[in-house]
C-alpha cells in the first residue's frame, strides 16, 4: 500500500472510523467493522444516495431483498455457470493472484516507464484474450510472454491460470428439490429483478420506472486487499431503470451523467473522477462505463453504470415460468423491459472519502491531520467546547449541544486545552467547533471555528443553527 494510505488505515483505527474485524482473534482477511465515526459516516452517505435516487425520484422505489435466495435464482442469472474470475497461483509464495490484474499492473507498469508501443501491443492482446474461447490459456501465454513476476516474491514460477467461482455456498435446511446448497448473494441486483412484477403491481408505477435497494453482497474473492476497497462482504447501494426496449441508451447517458454528479456533490473534485469504458462487456450487456477514482493504489472503479438490456427479466422468466412482460397502456402492446443499471460500492464510496478527505497541514507551527470531509457526509457535524469547566459555561455550551442534537450528530468534549480539542475535532473531520467562553456570559454569542479555513466568528446562540446551515450550503471543496 502507498504511504497515503497506510495513514488512513492507522487514522480509521486510531480514531474509530474503521476496525479489523475479530481483530482480537487476529482478524479475518478481508473483513472490517465500522466504529463509531465510520458508522456515522456511512449512514450518510447511503442517506445522501437514498435522498438522490428515491426521494427525489418520483418513479423510483426501494426495496430491501433478502440476502439468501432461491438457488435456481443464480443459474437463471448466469453467477453459477459465469461468475468466476482468472485465478493464477505463485509457487514459491503460495499466493493466489486475478491473472487479469497482473496483466492490467503489466501494462501500467510498461507505461510509467514510457513504453507505450509495447503497453499498447499489450493491451491489444488482453483485450482479445478475455474475448477469447480459452480465455484463461490466453491470459497464461500473456504472463509467460510479458515474463510477468509475482508481486511479492519476484519469482517467475507460476501453476495455470484456471478459473475460480466467487460465490460463498452454505446449507439451509431441506428444500423442495432435495438440495440444500444455497448462495450468500453476490450481488443485490438479482432481489429487485426477481420483485420486479411485485413492485410494479403494488406501487402502481409505469414504464419507465426504476427499483432502488441498499444492501449486503458476498465475494470470495481472490486476492482481497487494499483495506476497504475490496472485500468479502462488502455493501452495494444499487439501482434498476426498467425502461422500453429501444428506449435504453437514451437512459443510460441520462443516469451517466446523474451519477457523475452525485460524488461532484459529495465534494469530490473534478480531476480525481474520469469515465472508463469497458473492454470486454459482461454478458448481460450492451453497454458499460465505470466511474473511476484516483485512489493512492491508482485508477479504480467506485461506480458502474450499465445497460443491462433484458437478459435478467427473460431468464428469471424462462427458469420460474412467470411472465415478466409489461403491458403498455399508452401502445398497448406487452414486452420484456430492458434495464439500465446504477451500482456505487458504498465501502469504496467511504474509501473514497476518507483519500479525498485527508490532509497533512502546518498551523501556526504546528502540524495536524484534518479531514476535510463534505460538512453534510461529516460524521460529527459541530463539536461544543466550554472554555473553562466553571462559571456556568459547561451548563450553557450542554445547552447548545442539546439543542443541535435534535438537528444533526454533535459532541460535547470538555478535556484538554482548546486546542487539543481543535485537533481531535479536526480528526474527525468536524467541520465547525463552537466555545462557550466568557464573552458568551455578557453578550450571548459564541466562537464558532471553521475547519478548513480555521476562520473564528462570533455568532448569537438564537442564530446558530441558520448560521451552520447556511455555511453547509455554501462549502466547496478544498484544494
Amino acid at each position: 500500500m502507498s504511504d497515503l494510505l497506510d495513514k488512513i488505515v492507522s487514522l480509521s483505527k486510531r480514531r474509530g472510523f474503521i476496525f479489523q474485524s475479530s481483530e482480537i482473534y487476529g482478524g479475518l482477511g478481508a473483513v472490517y467493522d465500522y466504529g463509531p465515526l465510520g458508522v456515522e459516516l456511512k449512514r450518510n452517505v447511503q442517506a445522501r444516495w437514498w435522498q438522490a435516487m428515491v426521494y427525489q425520484h418520483d418513479n423510483i422505489e426501494g426495496l430491501d431483498a433478502a440476502i439468501l435466495m432461491h438457488p435456481t435464482t443464480w443459474k437463471a442469472s448466469g453467477h453459477v455457470d459465469a461468475f468466476n474470475d482468472p485465478m493464477i497461483d505463485d509457487r514459491q509464495s503460495k499466493k493466489r493472484y486475478r491473472a487479469d490484474q497482473l496483466i492490467e499492473e503489466h501494462i501500467a507498469r510498461l507505461r510509467r516507464q514510457g513504453q507505450d508501443e509495447h503497453a499498447d501491443a499489450v493491451h491489444r492482446r488482453f483485450v482479445e484474450a478475455l474475448h477469447a474461447d480459452d480465455m484463461p490459456r490466453a491470459l497464461y501465454e500473456i504472463i509467460m510472454d510479458e515474463q510477468i513476476r509475482a508481486p511479492d516474491s519476484g519469482a517467475f514460477d507460476w501453476t495455470e491460470v484456471r478459473q475460480f467461482n466467487l460465490m460463498f455456498e452454505t446449507q439451509l435446511g431441506a428444500l423442495a428439490e432435495g438440495n440444500n446448497t444455497i448462495y450468500l448473494r453476490p450481488e443485490t441486483a438479482q432481489g429487485i429483478f426477481v420483485n420486479f412484477l411485485n413492485v410494479l403491481n403494488t406501487s402502481r408505477q409505469q414504464i419507465p420506472f426504476g427499483i432502488a435497494q441498499i444492501g449486503k453482497a458476498f465475494r470470495n474473492e481472490i486476492v482481497a486487499r487494499q483495506f476497504i476497497f475490496r472485500m468479502r462482504e462488502f455493501e452495494q447501494m444499487e439501482m434498476q431503470y426498467f425502461v422500453r426496449p429501444g428506449d435504453q441508451m437514451e437512459a443510460y447517458e441520462a443516469w451517466r451523467e446523474k451519477r457523475m454528479q452525485w460524488h461532484l456533490d459529495n465534494g469530490i473534485r473534478p480531476s480525481r473522477l474520469r469515465w472508463h469504458r469497458h473492454d470486454k462487456l459482461a454478458h448481460y450487456a450492451d453497454a458499460a462505463h465505470d466511474i473511476q477514482y484516483e485512489f493512492p493504489i491508482g485508477w479504480q472503479e467506485i461506480e458502474g453504470i450499465h445497460s443491462r438490456t433484458d437478459f435478467d427479466l427473460r431468464n428469471h422468466q424462462a427458469y420460474s415460468g412467470k411472465k415478466m412482460e409489461y403491458f403498455d397502456p399508452q401502445t398497448r402492446e406487452r414486452y420484456i423491459p430492458y434495464v439500465v443499471e446504477t451500482s456505487v460500492g458504498l465501502d469504496r464510496t467511504i474509501l473514497m472519502l476518507l483519500c479525498e478527505a485527508y490532509r497533512e497541514e502546518e498551523v501556526e507551527g504546528d502540524q495536524r491531520v484534518v479531514l476535510k470531509f463534505h460538512p453534510q457526509v461529516a460524521p460529527i457535524k459541530a463539536a461544543v467546547f466550554p472554555l473553562v469547566r466553571k462559571d456556568g459555561m459547561p451548563e450553557i455550551a450542554r445547552a447548545i449541544e442539546a439543542d443541535l442534537r435534535t438537528v444533526f450528530n454533535v459532541m460535547y468534549d470538555e478535556k484538554g486545552s482548546i486546542g487539543k480539542r481543535y485537533r481531535r475535532m479536526d480528526e474527525a473531520g468536524t467541520p465547525f467547533c463552537i466555545t462557550v467562553d466568557g464573552d458568551t456570559l455578557a453578550d450571548g454569542t459564541v466562537t464558532v471555528r471553521d475547519r478548513d479555513s480555521l476562520e473564528q466568528v462570533r455568532v448569537s446562540q438564537d442564530r446558530l443553527l441558520p448560521y451552520l446551515h447556511d455555511r453547509m450550503r455554501a462549502w466547496t471543496p478544498a484544494d
